[in-house]
């Protein structure tokens, strides 16, 4: 109740003040209004970055297998039926288990960092100040001044995470290891009949490296949010002066059938103000709206009743697409009735009726 009152002042003495700035070229008898053109917004999405793309490693050791190898023992050799050959044994070594590698991997560090994001660009609004105190003008517009008072911007802060290194790899060797077998060697040949003896092989066992070991990256995808802002597109501000049918500027009945005790619009009434109210404001001027209640029921209940009224005619036209600076609504409660059903007095339902009413009429905006 208390924004409504103020609003009601302010458009007092922003009649005032606009009526010394007339229209330009007035046709006689016709009436004229301020406009205003409200501030024009939209929605913009900002996409950040919150988190990096990374890469991660997956490593697989070396395999082997086991083969086995046929190796000659024994070489092939010649003996003499008299006088045999001479030998002696002699060691053989052989790669038992090939070298081969091994990966160890070192994984991603992080960091965190944030980053701040406008949301709603700065902006400001016209206020009239007050009446100087040591003012001496009996002018209720000298000693004061409209001030353009700047509304700061709004701003969010996004916490993101960096990379500061990425995952890597150490290579280590691994080392194999030799074996050996024995094998006899003729020293010494046989110095009369040579007798051929066969050469004779063994089976042996070894470890050989089938696939070295290796690795896999697969890359982690950068993670991302998306943040909305608002975005001033066109300035509003005082316009230009707009004319209207003179019976307008005045308390105009709004064929609103309130029921009993209820402040919720009915189909007939949305269709009422489709019809009567919202071609006006489509057309750029701003209406006050007055909303009343007949005698029965307190006069802070009435009063309530009458406000929330108002409220449901000012919340329909907003939903419809009108801007909320051209609406001003008031419940006036049963301060003006119509008729003498006042408390206390015998009425009839349809004079109760009459006094359960809402008015508009056209303002200046301020």
């Amino acid at each position: 109740m208390k924004k409504i009152l103020l609003g009601a002042a302010f458009l007092m003495f922003g009649a005032v003040t606009f009526g010394q700035d007339l229209p330009s070229n007035p046709e006689p008898g016709k009436c004229y209004v301020r406009c205003k053109t409200p501030e024009v917004w939209k929605n913009e999405d900002v996409t950040i970055e919150v988190a990096p793309a990374y890469k991660k490693i997956v490593t697989y050791p070396a395999t082997f297998e086991t083969i086995t190898e046929r190796v000659l023992v024994k070489e092939a050799d010649q003996k003499l039926v008299v006088v045999p050959s001479v030998w002696e044994t002699k060691t053989m070594t052989y790669v038992g288990k090939e070298d081969a590698s091994k990966l160890s991997v070192i994984r991603a560090t992080f960091g965190s960092d944030s980053q701040v994001i406008e949301t709603k660009a700065a902006s400001a609004v016209w206020e009239m100040s007050e009446k100087a105190p040591d003012c001496e003008s009996s002018d209720p517009n000298d000693c004061r001044y409209w001030c353009f008072k700047p509304i700061p911007a709004k701003f969010v802060t996004v916490n993101q995470t960096t990379l500061e290194k990425d995952a890597s790899t150490v290579s280590s060797p691994v080392d194999g290891y030799n074996k050996t077998y024995t094998k006899r060697v003729m020293v010494k040949g046989p110095t009369t009949k040579i007798i051929d003896v066969p050469a004779v092989y063994s089976t042996i066992k070894k470890i050989v490296l089938v696939k070295d070991a290796y690795k896999e990256e697969v890359t982690i995808p950068a993670k991302y949010k998306t943040v909305t802002k608002e975005v001033l597109v066109n300035k509003g501000g005082l316009t230009t002066w707009k004319e209207v049918e003179c019976e307008l500027v005045n308390n105009t009945p709004l064929p609103i059938n309130w029921n009993l005790g209820s402040a919720t619009l009915t189909s007939a009434a949305k269709r009422i103000i489709d019809a009567r109210l919202l071609p006006i404001l489509k057309d750029g001027v701003a209406v006050a709206i007055e909303s009343h209640t007949d005698s029965r029921g307190s006069k802070v209940n009435n009063q309530q009743l009458s406000e929330r009224r108002a409220q449901a005619v000012t919340n329909y036209l907003i939903s419809k697409g009108v801007n909320p600076s051209q609406l001003t609504g008031n419940g006036m409660g049963e301060s003006k009735l119509t008729n003498r059903c006042a408390d206390g007095v015998s009425c009839t339902e349809a004079q109760h009726r009459a006094n359960r009413r809402t008015t508009f009429r056209v303002i200046n905006q301020k």
